[in-house]
C-alpha cells in the first residue's frame, strides 16, 4: 500500500501540484496567459471602480472564475487530447461543453464589471 502524506507534508505536496499545474497552463495555454494578463490590467481597477468590499469581491471574484473555469477547460481538452486525437463525437462534445463554461464565465464578468463600472460612473 503506498503511505500517504497528511498534515503538513500533503500540503506541501498539493501546493507543489497546483503551482505545476498554474505553470503548465501558464506555459501551454495561449487563453490562460491572455486572461493573467487582462486580470492583471483589471484587479488594480477593481479598487478604484468598486466601493465597497462587496463590489470589490464581486470584481476580482469574476476575473479569478474566469481563470478557474479555463484551467478547468484546459484539463478537459489535455485529458481528451490524451485519449486520442480522432475525431469522437463524445470528445468534441467535452471540449465543447467546457468552452461553453469559459464563456459563461467570460459574459458573467463581463456584466460585473460593466454594471459597477457603469454605477460608478453615472450612478
Amino acid at each position: 500500500m503506498k503511505p500517504r502524506n497528511t498534515g503538513w507534508r500533503h500540503l506541501v505536496k498539493s501546493t507543489h501540484y497546483s503551482l505545476r499545474g498554474l505553470n503548465a497552463a501558464f506555459r501551454h495555454e495561449t487563453a490562460f496567459r491572455q486572461e493573467i494578463g487582462i486580470c492583471l490590467l483589471l484587479l488594480p481597477l477593481a479598487w478604484w471602480v468598486g466601493e465597497d468590499p462587496v463590489s470589490w469581491i464581486l470584481l476580482i471574484g469574476s476575473a479569478v472564475l474566469v481563470l478557474i473555469v479555463e484551467l478547468l477547460n484546459s484539463a478537459i481538452e489535455s485529458v481528451v487530447d490524451r485519449i486520442g486525437i480522432e475525431h469522437h463525437e463524445l470528445s468534441g462534445r467535452a471540449k465543447d461543453i467546457s468552452s461553453a463554461a469559459v464563456m459563461l464565465a467570460l459574459l458573467l464578468a463581463g456584466l460585473v464589471w460593466l454594471l459597477l463600472l457603469g454605477q460608478k460612473m453615472w450612478g
